[in-house]
């Protein structure tokens, strides 16, 4: 225990400074006393640590120190490098070496014991240099002008001042202020099909966590039912305690589900897979859409377009 307090109070001076004996006992719920015996014991461990009386003075690092791995247990060590291996993964945003200098202070080996690809198959390129140049906005506040395919507007121009790259929900976003729309906006790295780092700079700000509206809280739950070969999909996009397995092997899903347009067109993405057991309204709604889908696609000028392996007339591609 207090191993694991000595290296919070280091870490915690490194982050601010300087504080006072009173601060770091209220920090770590103990007595003043004991923080002068962790002074000391740190102290006496080599690390360069000292107190100053009077109006300004407090506890305190020398400028140049640097965490030594003797600080942290091997356990830590290990985590701190797998964070590392995991971002390495996410498109190499640091240097190998980074892990090799790391490994050499903690003796520990920088192998990797698992892989983590957050890129999209044949795009790590692209996607490699897109987080690069909104990892380098976000850590110098620098704008960025992008390309974006919106809900309702594809390939709109808009300059954004990225705050945070988030991966949530096995994508990448990128929470940002939209200078267009004067708000905070989520943007889907995916969705950025061209972007370009500007030289202007602006002061960093905090993105609002989003309120939870009343509405929904008390989302209504769909039912769905599946077949049983569908399972991999199911498992992927609904909570394991969502479905239900029946004696005949089908799934059934009860999850509350927003009503709206992006709800029946996930539904549709499932094809003839998905039955909509309640309610009947969006029932009755998918299969609006599915029959204007099919005379959609099923129009041919008057002509009869058969299936590619039978006859087809000679001017149908006309």
């Amino acid at each position: 225990m207090q191993e694991s307090r000595l290296f919070k109070i280091v870490y915690y001076l490194l982050n601010k400074g300087r504080a006072t004996a009173a601060e770091l006992a209220g920090k770590f719920e103990v007595s003043v006393r004991t923080i002068y015996r962790d002074i000391d014991a740190l102290s006496e461990a080599g690390i360069p640590i000292y107190a100053e009386a009077g109006r300004n003075g407090g506890i305190s690092l020398m400028d140049e120190f640097v965490l030594d791995r003797v600080l942290l247990s091997e356990g830590e060590r290990q985590e701190i490098l797998a964070a590392l291996q995991s971002l390495a993964a996410a498109g190499n945003t640091f240097d190998k070496s980074t892990l090799d200098k790391l490994s050499a202070i903690f003796r520990l080996s920088s192998e990797n014991w698992y892989e983590v690809d957050f890129s999209r198959w044949g795009e790590v390129t692209r996607d490699n240099e897109k987080f690069e140049t909104l990892k380098k906005a976000v850590l110098c506040h620098r704008c960025v002008r992008i390309s974006y395919v919106g809900a309702y507007k594809a390939g709109s121009t808009r300059k954004i001042r990225p705050l945070k790259l988030l991966y949530k929900s096995r994508a990448w976003y990128v929470k940002a202020y939209c200078t267009e729309k004067q708000d905070f906006r989520l943007f889907k790295l995916s969705r950025i099909l061209s972007w370009e780092l500007q030289e202007e700079e602006f002061e960093p700000m905090a993105f609002p966590e989003p309120a939870v509206r009343e509405d929904e809280e008390n989302l209504p739950p769909v039912v769905l039912r599946f077949p049983g070969e569908m399972a991999y999909r199911v498992y992927d996009e609904f909570e394991g305690s969502q479905i239900q397995i029946q004696e005949n092997g089908e799934l059934l899903v009860t999850a509350p589900m927003p009503q709206d347009p992006w709800l029946t067109g996930f539904l549709l993405s499932f094809g003839p897979r998905v039955q909509v057991v309640s309610p009947a309204y969006l029932r009755d709604m998918l299969a609006s859409q599915a029959r204007e889908i099919y005379e959609k696609n099923s129009e041919s000028g008057g002509e009869t377009v058969r299936c590619p392996m039978e006859t087809v007339p000679r001017d149908a591609g006309r």
